[in-house]
C-alpha cells in the first residue's frame, strides 16, 4: 500500500514540477543545432512506397575498378605505407615489444579487477551469512583492505540494504560500528549519502526507502556528522518526486529515532545553520513557504518554527 501512495505521489509532484528533471531531449542527444533542424511531415495516411528491391543484393558491375580508385586515392591522401623493409623489420620489432608491454599491462589490469570482483564478493557473503551485526561487523575486520578500498566496504554495505524487501536496521548497525571504529569509513559513507542523493532518481520505490532509513539511522546515531545534509536543497526547483520521498522517509525516520524535541534541538543548533540553510531556505519567501508546506504535508510542521 506504501509502494502505491509513494508512486501516486510521485506522479503529482512530477506534474507539478512540470516535468522537472524528465526533457523532451536529452541534453546528450541534442545535437544539432536549432537552425540546422528540418522538420519533416508526414501523415498515417499517406501511401507508403515499398522499395523491396532494395532487400535484394545486386553485385556491382564495376566493383574491382572502383576498389582500385578507391586505394589510389587512400595512398594519395595517407602516404605510401611502405618505407622499406628495413624499417620495416625495425618498426616490427619495436611493435612486438611494445605489444608484449601492452599484454603485460592488460594482465596487471585484468588482475586488478579480479581482485575487486573477489573483494566485493567476500564482502557480500561475510554479510549476508552472519547471524548479527557484531558478527559480520568482527569478520569484515579481518578483510585486508589495500589503501582506497574502504569505500568498497561502504558501497557493498548499502548495496546489500537496499536490496531487501524491507528496511533492517542491522544493516544500519553495521555501517554505524564502522564509522565509529574509524573515520576514513565515517567519509566514505558521507561520499555515499551525496552520491546516492544525487542519483535517487534512478532508485526504486523500494530502494529509496531503504537507503534514507539506513542514513537516518546513521544521523540519528551520530555516525554521521550533519553537515552532509548540506547538499540537500529543499525547493521547487531544485528538487524532484524522488528526491522528495527521500527527505520526508529521512526526517520521518529522524523523528522516530530523536522524537520531535531533541530533533528540534539538532536543527536549532547554532553552530550547524549553515549546514541547513538549504533546508530551511530564507532567502526568498517562496522557498521558504515551499519548505513549511514540506515539512507540514508530512507532520513535522514544529520543526519550522523558526521560519
Amino acid at each position: 500500500m506504501d509502494c502505491m501512495v509513494f508512486s501516486i505521489e510521485g506522479l503529482f509532484a512530477i506534474r507539478k514540477s512540470k516535468f522537472q528533471g524528465y526533457p523532451a531531449v536529452r541534453p546528450e542527444l541534442d545535437l544539432v543545432e536549432q537552425e540546422d533542424q528540418v522538420t519533416h511531415e508526414i501523415s498515417l495516411q499517406d501511401a507508403i512506397e515499398d522499395q523491396d528491391a532494395l532487400n535484394i543484393f545486386k553485385p556491382h558491375p564495376n566493383y574491382l575498378e572502383n576498389e582500385k580508385k578507391y586505394e589510389d586515392l587512400k595512398r594519395a591522401i595517407l602516404g605510401d605505407e611502405s618505407e622499406g623493409e628495413g624499417d620495416s623489420d625495425a618498426d616490427s620489432a619495436d611493435e612486438d615489444e611494445e605489444d608484449e608491454d601492452h599484454e603485460e599491462q592488460m594482465k596487471i589490469t585484468d588482475l586488478t579487477g579480479t581482485n575487486l570482483v573477489n573483494l566485493r564478493r567476500t564482502i557480500y557473503l561475510t554479510i549476508m551469512s552472519s547471524v548479527g551485526f557484531e558478527e559480520a561487523g568482527h569478520k569484515l575486520l579481518q578483510i585486508k583492505f589495500e589503501p582506497g578500498q574502504e569505500m568498497e566496504l561502504c558501497i557493498m554495505i548499502l548495496e546489500c540494504c537496499s536490496q531487501e524487501r524491507t528496511y533492517r536496521s542491522y544493516y544500519g548497525l553495521l555501517g554505524q560500528r564502522f564509522c565509529m571504529i574509524n573515520k576514513i569509513y565515517q567519509e566514505n559513507f558521507e561520499k555515499c549519502f551525496v552520491q546516492q542523493y544525487s542519483t535517487v532518481h534512478r532508485l526504486e520505490t523500494n530502494k529509496l526507502t531503504n537507503v534514507a532509513q539506513f542514513f537516518a539511522h546513521l544521523l540519528g546515531t551520530d555516525a554521521l556528522p550533519w553537515h552532509v545534509l548540506a547538499y540537500i536543497r529543499l525547493t521547487e526547483e531544485y528538487t524532484t518526486s524522488s528526491s522528495r520521498i527521500f527527505i520526508k522517509i529521512l526526517f520521518q525516520e529522524l523523528y522516530e529515532h530523536l522524537g520531535i524535541r531533541l530533533l528540534k534541538e539538532r536543527l536549532n543548533d547554532q553552530t550547524m545553520q549553515g549546514s541547513f540553510a538549504s533546508i530551511f531556505p530564507r532567502d526568498n519567501p517562496n522557498n521558504t513557504r515551499f519548505a513549511i508546506n514540506f515539512f507540514t504535508s508530512i507532520g513535522l510542521g514544529g520543526i519550522t518554527e523558526n521560519l
